[in-house]
């Protein structure tokens, strides 16, 4: 055995019986830790092992929680804590997909998730502290578009984002498919 264990939230459906209940305190959040058996055929069939089932509420946001795992060992608050900061770590991700733009990595390796991760982490910051030197009121979501547009341009960053530039008319902007427009403006 590799020594791994799950922490997973319980389905509503959840059906399953009850072998033995640990002692609690409820001053704590807990209304319950037992050790269950899966009672649907189906499921017991395809995890015939004792379960631990803990129930716990969440006064934060009024919430009662219920969590399944196989760790018999740990303590019923550490498993919630448990869950709680897989939950972070889930955030987290969202947050690195959204503001961070990796939409693919470059590789699977582990080198070269921790590269990839670390290079884009150091672009947002790079960005971020731009925004705060140029007290610019676009979002650095913004600003990275911008940069990402006019990275080969050689025009100076402070003038990249002033105004006019950004605001430019789409009519002062020549016709690519009228070949009489541009050769007049040579």
């Amino acid at each position: 055995m590799i020594g791994a264990f799950f922490v997973i939230r319980a389905k509503d459906n959840f059906r399953f019986k009850a072998a033995e209940s640990r002692q609690i305190d409820k001053t704590t959040g807990l209304r319950c830790d037992q050790t269950i058996k899966l009672s649907i055929y189906k499921s017991n069939e395809q995890y015939p092992k004792k379960l631990r089932r803990i129930k716990y509420y969440d006064q934060e946001k009024d919430l009662m929680l219920v969590f399944l795992t196989n760790n018999f060992d740990l303590e019923a608050l550490e498993v919630a804590a448990i869950y709680k900061n897989r939950w972070q770590i889930e955030i987290f991700f969202k947050w690195i997909k959204q503001n961070l733009q990796i939409k693919t990595l470059w590789g699977h390796s582990e080198n070269a998730v921790k590269i990839h991760l670390w290079i884009a982490i150091c672009t947002y910051l790079i960005v971020a502290y731009l925004k705060h030197q140029l007290r610019s009121k676009y979002s650095v979501y913004e600003i990275m578009q911008i940069l990402g547009i006019s990275a080969f341009a050689k025009t100076p960053i402070d003038e990249l984002f002033a105004k006019q530039q950004i605001n430019q008319n789409v009519k002062e902007q020549l016709n690519l498919f009228n070949y009489n427009e541009i050769l007049t403006h040579q």
